[in-house]
């Protein structure tokens, strides 16, 4: 489905050379949740950038279904991301002034009455349907996250990119959105960074970064 080749993220700073990212070769089947562990600075984040369009490569290619990000117009490739992915990050980036429902629409492709059902469905499943007319500030930090999970999934995804979804969480609620993500696997992919592997016991595979470079993989085909 998506795959990187030789990728890399080069900053540069006079006459040196900083690898954020370092020949990064990786696959996202369609349906698996896919986990990217390391230390701060491993370089997992830049991956998952380099991944969904979010940084552009300094060497190597990512591919979306065999279509090159290097064949694509800057147009293009922002479309890739609106319409085939979905984003949460350790931020809930939720807007202040909307509520619960209209944060959620805030992500919808279409403002219309399929997408405002799928919103009240999401907002159900996610066990928000006492909050959906409240504001963020509101809501518990757990919620707010889950408000965001909803936004991501409003157009029904191909991938979900999900950068530390869990790292402002206690572990309890952290386990919780695991959750959450792991029962959209199948319908969309997964590829979910963090720093703590007691948030991936659920993902299909695990890929292990440090310094920028990719020095382990873990295949766990018992948790599908």
């Amino acid at each position: 489905m998506l795959e990187t080749r030789e990728v890399s993220l080069i900053y540069r700073n006079g006459d040196g050379v900083t690898y954020a990212v370092k020949k990064a070769n990786v696959r996202v089947n369609q349906g698996e949740f896919l986990g990217l562990v390391g230390p701060s600075g491993s370089g997992k984040s830049s991956l998952l950038y380099l991944m969904s369009g979010l940084k552009s490569a300094s060497e190597g290619d990512v591919a979306f279904e065999g279509n090159s990000y290097q064949s694509l117009q800057n147009g293009k490739l922002i479309e890739l991301r609106r319409k085939r992915y979905g984003f949460i990050f350790q931020q809930h980036f939720l807007i202040n002034y909307l509520t619960v429902f209209e944060n959620v629409m805030v992500g919808a492709l279409e403002q219309n009455s399929v997408s405002r059902q799928r919103a009240k469905e999401l907002i159900a499943e996610l066990g928000l349907e006492k909050q959906s007319r409240r504001l963020p500030w509101q809501l518990s930090i757990g919620q707010r996250q889950r408000v965001a999970i909803a936004r991501a999934l409003i157009n029904e995804p191909a991938i979900v990119f999900a950068d530390e979804p869990t790292a402002a969480l206690d572990h309890a609620t952290g386990h919780q959105v695991v959750d959450l993500l792991a029962h959209y696997r199948g319908h969309g992919s997964i590829v979910f960074v963090t720093h703590d592997p007691e948030m991936l016991t659920q993902a299909d595979r695990v890929i292990r970064m440090r310094d920028g470079e990719i020095i382990a993989e873990e295949k766990r085909n018992g948790n599908r």
